[in-house]
């Protein structure tokens, strides 16, 4: 079993939502979780299925996210480049890399060759040290990705030479499992959040394998440091918002509080501090291993 965390570039229209899920679990996969935050402008799916499986689902959901996100006149706090942003093959044991890398692969040749749309591999999978992360690609935003592909300094691996008109591109990577965890301000201004995003990241000489930026939610009127955990058994969530409290201290901020975004595995919410409410946690819903437990014993019944 691999689990997929594809990212669509909609998170205010519920029917366009509706109908990515559907398109992404009318295949054999099974749906885990979907959160959307109309803020970022952003919905992450979480779903688990077996070699192929997954492959479908995912070109499922891109060919209608294509068909109804029009990114000329997308709007959000989160960077993105794409209708299915970002889709990454997570393997669960180390033994299934080569596998989800294989899915993944799949998963890019048929978004291009079928959508039309340019792939652009990151991570494990990506073909040079500068393509690993999601931000060269998204620099600039979807504009600046036009103009670096028509120049030349930007060729895809899958697809065609220019962005879908409205589709953009879409990034796609196999890794292990990491966190999506974000981390709510107070007294704080849109200056001060990337402040504190960037002395909590690893490249700013924070945590390691933490990647970290600051936005303004409008619609809530907060500021908030998004972030990506990538081993979460080594840094647990607790330590991500240590440092985001002290980080904030500093500049005369508060944390107020804090939310998961997707699943995550338990050993990752090991001492999370009781006095920060994580906005929307169910215990029963937004832990891995539970999920993928139950997912898996519902697939050995069917077989």
């Amino acid at each position: 079993m691999l689990e997929a965390v594809p990212n669509f570039s909609e998170g205010r229209r519920i029917e366009v939502i509706e109908r990515i899920g559907h398109a992404l679990s009318s295949r054999d996969a099974k749906l885990l979780d979907v959160h959307s935050d109309a803020d970022h402008n952003r919905t992450v799916f979480t779903l688990v299925g077996g070699a192929q499986a997954l492959a479908d689902a995912l070109t499922a959901g891109a060919r209608e996210a294509v068909a109804s996100i029009d990114m000329r006149v997308h709007e959000g706090a989160h960077p993105c480049i794409g209708a299915l942003d970002v889709a990454p093959i997570v393997y669960l044991r180390g033994e299934d890399r080569r596998l989800a890398c294989d899915e993944a692969l799949a998963v890019a040749n048929r978004i291009a060759g079928e959508l039309d749309v340019p792939v652009f591999l990151y991570g494990e999978l990506a073909g040079s040290e500068e393509r690993r992360e999601r931000a060269y690609f998204r620099e600039g935003g979807i504009g600046a990705l036009a103009e670096r592909m028509a120049a030349g300094e930007l060729e895809p691996d899958f697809g065609p030479g220019r962005p879908h008109p409205t589709g953009g591109a879409t990034l796609v990577g196999c890794r292990p499992p990491l966190v999506a965890f974000n981390v709510e301000l107070e007294g704080s201004d849109l200056v001060t959040a990337k402040k504190i995003a960037a002395e909590v990241r690893e490249g700013g000489g924070g945590l390691t394998g933490v990647r970290a930026i600051g936005v303004v939610l409008e619609r809530r009127g907060i500021c908030q440091v998004s972030t990506n955990v990538h081993d979460p058994f080594a840094v647990p969530l607790r330590d991500v918002l240590g440092a985001v409290r002290e980080a904030a201290e500093r500049h005369r901020a508060a944390v107020s509080g804090a939310e998961l975004v997707g699943l995550a595995p338990a050993a990752a919410l090991e001492g999370f501090p009781q006095d920060v409410e994580l906005r929307g946690f169910d215990k029963a819903t937004h832990i891995l291993d539970a999920r993928l437990f139950s997912a898996h014993g519902a697939a050995d019944s069917a077989a």
